[in-house]
């Protein structure tokens, strides 16, 4: 099969041809119909996360179960299904036992420990896969199982109540799924956005208003959640300047940025909130507000045999505003 192979870290990305992976008996062996590429898989190119190269990475992916494992019971095949980041766990730790498996320090992740979604076939536990929604396009379900899921994720797991308004740093990627949730979700949803250009798109996808930085948030009545979804820790940082009292600021994005608070996160009562993928009810709704028609991916649609030059653009930051590989 035709697979994207990362040699080493910081290797330049290979379309090779490699064994069609072998599946065990509680695993199940996907036919990719498309892939979303994240930052994530700049990263851990760049070596930013643990991994053993060469590599085969990708952890937005959906397709067809074309074979399943002698104890699978669950997933049939011609099943359409997707696939988390979280694919297994120790199933003994503290956390696995507290039901929190995102925390096992044993976790086996899509891209990451196992082989990931880069490719013509994927192998994944039978149990990690979920079903996709009828008339759900693969190339639109592919973002939400990693992006789509984070946002979705971030905004429940910061429990926002009726009448709180919710604001979204970083339209990008993360961010214009975010706005679009927060908004079909029914909350008053803000954007804060350093590119002008994008302000019309903001709008358009949602957005009640659109400002620059934290003080035109704190002009325009402050947020009670900020969904902090990009790369810098800086705008996060200074987003919180618009932060209500009680406020709720959820970081969502790697950053190698020291973030510093000051006496106002103590006096306001203020509370920082680290999220990545949380319960998997989440991903059923981020998965059901696309199916309604409530949030729609905005994709670049690339094949395999280009995707080297799918990641460039997504390293560069050139993307608006989610790479899709169809294989």
């Amino acid at each position: 099969m035709r697979a994207t192979v990362v040699p080493a870290v910081k290797g330049k990305w290979e379309v090779r041809e490699i064994p069609r992976p072998d599946i065990g008996p509680n695993q199940v062996l996907i036919q990719i119909k498309a892939s979303g590429l994240c930052y994530t898989d700049v990263h851990i190119t760049n070596g930013a996360l643990p991994t053993k190269f060469p590599r085969v990475l990708g952890h937005e992916p959906v397709g067809e179960i074309v074979a399943v494992g002698s104890a699978v019971t669950t997933r049939r095949v011609g099943d359409r299904v997707g696939v988390p980041w979280v694919q297994s766990t120790c199933g003994r730790c503290e956390w696995c036992l507290r039901g929190k498996g995102l925390f096992c320090p044993e976790q086996i992740g899509t891209g990451v420990e196992s082989p990931g979604s880069h490719a013509e076939f994927m192998p994944a536990f039978a149990q990690a896969t979920v079903l996709i929604p009828d008339g759900v396009a693969y190339e639109q379900a592919a973002p939400i199982f990693c992006a789509g899921y984070t946002v979705w994720s971030g905004l429940r797991i910061a429990e926002p109540k009726p009448h709180e308004k919710v604001a979204v740093v970083g339209v990008g990627g993360l961010g214009h799924l975010a706005v679009q949730y927060a908004k079909a979700a029914g909350f008053e949803t803000l954007a804060v956005s350093h590119s002008p250009d994008k302000t019309k798109l903001i709008k358009d996808l949602g957005a009640d208003v659109v400002v620059s930085d934290g003080e035109g948030l704190s002009r325009a009545g402050g947020a009670d959640v900020i969904l902090a979804t990009g790369n810098s820790w800086k705008a996060a940082q200074d987003a919180m300047k618009g932060l209500r009292p009680d406020g709720r600021l959820v970081l969502m994005g790697l950053s190698d940025e020291t973030f510093s608070l000051t006496a106002g996160a103590l006096m306001n009562r203020h509370r920082i909130i680290g999220s990545l993928q949380n319960d998997v009810e989440y991903l059923y709704e981020a998965l059901d507000f696309v199916a309604r028609g409530k949030v729609k991916v905005v994709t670049e649609i690339y094949p395999l045999k280009d995707i080297a030059r799918a990641y460039d653009r997504v390293s560069r930051g050139e993307v608006r505003f989610r790479a899709v590989i169809v294989p």
